[in-house]
């Protein structure tokens, strides 16, 4: 076991390498937000959609242009408004009066990167068209059934809830989010590197693609062979059980907790953490991993209750205290 995972880390050495020529190259562009890039570039590794929340002005959706333009892979982008319809996204039928049949228009989701730009500003139906996609990589229109190219990401952005004009995500989408950021502002100096490279009318140069869409596969293939010790599986199947049966794990947050993270957050907590792994140049998967991911991994899952809004307890609160409250292996 010792001698496969020396090999799998020597792999991961080598091939980590590419990754930070990514994170270079969106660098030439996006000042500061370590937190945000690296995510952006885990989610990518783990094949799973990463959801964006922050105020306006903070390189959100500069931050996706960036990835997409450095992978050499087709990208779309879609803005979200109230009047969008499903077949905006997925595409629709269209009736030709000379023969008498349909041809299917495919729609923009049929990209490797689909950037879903302000996606909570649109209604309930037309989050429900990204469904079928986001969880089974393919899209049905009419009575055929299309796949979608892979790699297939959703990279979405949206405002806090609180902004006017919004509509909540329904649940079910939220939750085919492997990731959900947090953006906080820039820090001081950021801020002024900012100013000193950005204040200008001419646009920054196009990035150059450093991955094509087949390195993307290779290196996922190679995240799936990331050493996970059992221990640590039980670990995370732990802090996922303990967001449903607190009270087993002596934490007292049931009154806080309306319903807890879905089996979907375990396998995306061993992905990610294996992707973290992966970025950080091991081959093998360490609680710092598990503990670092494990918020942007369960943020989002964790339904809290109107008695926790009224003491001002967030799902934040909540997914600190079971990470600090059940016991490290």
């Amino acid at each position: 076991m010792d001698g496969g995972v020396t090999a799998i880390n020597e792999r991961v050495r080598e091939e980590s390498a590419a990754l930070y020529r990514l994170r270079d190259e969106i660098g030439q562009t996006i000042v500061g937000q370590r937190y945000l890039v690296d995510r952006l570039i885990i989610g990518l590794l783990a094949n799973g959609h990463v959801l964006l929340e922050g105020v306006p002005g903070l390189a959100k959706t500069l931050s996706v242009k960036s990835l997409a333009q450095t992978l050499d892979a087709s990208f779309a982008r879609l803005q979200f408004t109230p009047d969008l319809l499903p077949a905006d996204v997925i595409g629709t039928l269209v009736y030709n009066p000379r023969d008498g049949a349909f041809t299917t228009k495919k729609g923009p989701i049929f990209a490797n990167i689909v950037l879903a730009d302000e996606i909570n500003r649109a209604p309930a139906k037309v989050q429900s068209a990204l469904l079928e996609g986001m969880q089974e990589r393919q899209v049905t229109i009419g009575d055929e059934t299309h796949p979608l190219p892979d790699p297939f990401l959703v990279l979405a952005t949206q405002n806090p809830i609180e902004q006017e004009g919004t509509y909540p995500l329904p649940e079910a989408q939220v939750d085919r989010f492997m990731l959900k950021l947090a953006v906080g502002y820039p820090s001081k100096a950021e801020e002024r590197q900012i100013l000193d490279r950005m204040a200008t009318t001419t646009p920054p140069r196009p990035l150059q693609p450093v991955l094509t869409t087949r390195d993307v596969q290779r290196l996922r293939a190679l995240v799936d062979e990331v050493y996970v010790d059992d221990k640590l599986k039980d670990y995370m199947v732990d802090l996922v059980y303990a967001t449903r049966d607190p009270a087993s794990y002596n934490l007292d947050l049931a009154r806080w907790i309306q319903y807890g993270a879905s089996p979907r957050a375990t396998l995306y907590l061993t992905l990610a953490a294996k992707a973290h792994a992966f970025l950080n140049g091991r081959g093998y998967v360490t609680p710092q991993d598990v503990k670092s991911i494990g918020p942007d991994v369960l943020r989002h899952r964790v339904i809290i209750t109107y008695e926790a809004e009224a003491e001002d307890v967030t799902p934040e609160t909540v997914v600190k205290a079971v990470l600090e409250g059940v016991p490290v292996p």
